[in-house]
């Protein structure tokens, strides 16, 4: 592989686990949610470095997109509690 591609996925790679890490951090879930897809989407551009382009769009389609759809209508179908902090 050339030096310019492994640079790539060193950084999709770093990417991951900054938004993975976020996941776990953030407070808010919606937040969480939205770092979620983030995170799969990074997943889905390191599958397609890796020459797997129907893993990756397949990654893309229900990772990235449907199942962060998923959790943000049901994060807003829900009641937040006032006291809940």
């Amino acid at each position: 592989m050339s030096e310019i591609v492994l640079i790539i996925q060193f950084l999709v790679l770093i990417g991951l686990i900054l938004t993975a890490l976020a996941v776990v951090f953030f407070k808010d879930l919606i937040s969480a949610a939205i770092a979620l897809g983030a995170s799969s989407l990074l997943l889905s551009l390191q599958f397609f470095l890796l020459r797997a382009p129907d893993v990756a769009i397949a990654e893309a389609a229900v990772g990235a997109a449907l199942t962060t759809a998923i959790f943000i209508f049901a994060i807003k179908s829900t009641e937040r509690k006032e006291g809940y902090k």
